[in-house]
């Protein structure tokens, strides 16, 4: 039955976008077939082929190997905050330092010329098989890996140029997937409680490409004719001297994206806190207890939640992280999920577990209008306006794009 209902879901996430659509009749449903095409085929291979689940597991594996060597570098700088035990889980030197070990690892793959071959790689197949052009297909490709505003630079000639439909496919792109840094600091987070967590977010951040591109195309659906329209060619300027000066330079991009992500958790949490004692103080004076923004959230995404395939008794909770990922940002919900988990062991289904890790992979908040007004308005500076109208229409789709990941891996589960 759950499954039948992901199918269901599978139509109402791509009903939703088709309502918001700012163009219906211009909609290419050749590129939205291809993309739903490429999203459930590398899901199949990955989570139902007995090679492709080896493939997923050794990946899962060498993810959660190679983060376990960050705790020798913080361990190095904060001793027995991350060797001792009985110091139990501190956020700040178990999380932050593998965004700055990962940082430095991407950095120094970028120097070698092995990402670029993984991105061109990817991006042929999307604009191969969907239509799209090349700079979005190339910048879809590089969210795989790489951040919403660092990712555009492998098409930083065209930005100005663009269609409003490429610019929508590159800030959806952005939205819907998360960079090695944050999945590395996700699987921190989560790889106690759930073991198989970094080949999901892997899997997830994959089928996103694919998915944003869809989402962005019916919502905003091209009309013009783009400037790298069948052609596939990466620009990327490489200014390090050699491989460490390389694996510094990340890890300053690395520190500046961990400082970033504390001050936003200490931010959001402490706001959220306010909010909550705001509303329970009110809610109190009209006789109701209990009631937290979490809790309305939930309330809110519960039909989403359900339509995704999640089972009935984990709806609510589901639901909840949904609302505070796109209202807040998807580390205060990955965060809370990592609590609820360690507090309440085995309370909640594998499967329900499993399309929440994909459904809140991704960027796809309010908070990333304006780190993409701000970054990508920098490239091109005279579509900061394009840019700003677009914006919610980016936050639509990118959610979206991960519901319809997490609605696609809850049919498989």
């Amino acid at each position: 039955m759950e499954r039948l209902i992901g199918f269901i879901g599978i139509f109402v996430m791509l009903g939703i976008a088709y309502a918001f659509s700012k163009n219906r009749k211009a909609i290419n449903w050749k590129t939205v077939g291809a993309g739903l095409a490429i999203q459930t085929t590398f899901a199949i291979l990955v989570l139902k082929t007995p090679w492709g689940r080896h493939f997923f597991q050794f990946m899962n594996d060498v993810i959660v190997k190679l983060l376990s060597f960050s705790d020798k570098g913080a361990e190095f700088v904060f001793g027995g905050l991350v060797s001792n035990p009985s110091m139990g889980f501190i956020f700040a030197v178990r999380v932050l330092p593998t965004i700055i070990f990962v940082s430095s690892i991407m950095s120094v793959l970028y120097y070698l010329g092995i990402m670029q071959k993984v991105v061109l790689f990817f991006a042929r197949i999307m604009a191969k098989l969907m239509g799209t052009s090349g700079a979005e297909s190339l910048s879809a490709s590089a969210n795989i890996f790489v951040g919403q505003t660092e990712a555009p630079l492998v098409v930083r000639p065209y930005v100005a140029r663009m269609t409003n439909s490429e610019l929508m496919a590159i800030m959806t792109g952005g939205m819907a997937t998360i960079s090695g840094g944050i999945m590395a600091a996700y699987v921190g987070l989560l790889v106690e409680s759930l073991p198989k967590i970094a080949g999901h977010l892997l899997a997830a951040s994959i089928m996103a490409a694919p998915a944003g591109l869809v989402m962005a195309k019916i919502i905003v659906p091209e009309t013009e004719e783009p400037e790298t329209k069948g052609i596939v060619k990466l620009q990327l300027e490489i200014n390090d001297a050699n491989v460490i000066d390389a694996a510094a330079n990340g890890s300053t991009v690395g520190m500046q994206l961990a400082i970033n992500v504390a001050a936003c958790l200490i931010a959001f949490m402490a706001i959220l806190a306010t909010a909550n004692y705001l509303l329970g103080f009110g809610a109190g004076w009209a006789g109701i207890q209990g009631l937290t923004f979490e809790r309305i959230f939930g309330w809110l995404f519960t039909p989403l939640a359900w339509v995704m395939g999640v089972p009935r008794a984990d709806v609510p909770q589901v639901a909840s992280w949904m609302g505070q990922k796109t209202v807040l940002n998807e580390f205060v919900a990955y965060l809370n999920m990592a609590t609820f988990l360690k507090a309440n062991p085995g309370v909640m289904s594998e499967k329900a577990l499993t399309i929440a890790s994909y459904a809140l992979c991704g960027f796809s908040n309010f908070l990333s209008i304006a780190i993409q007004i701000g970054g990508i308005g920098a490239m091109a500076p005279e579509r900061r306006h394009d840019l700003a109208k677009l914006g919610l229409y980016a936050v639509l789709a990118s959610s979206l794009a991960g519901f319809l990941s997490a609605t696609i891996a809850g049919i498989l589960f």
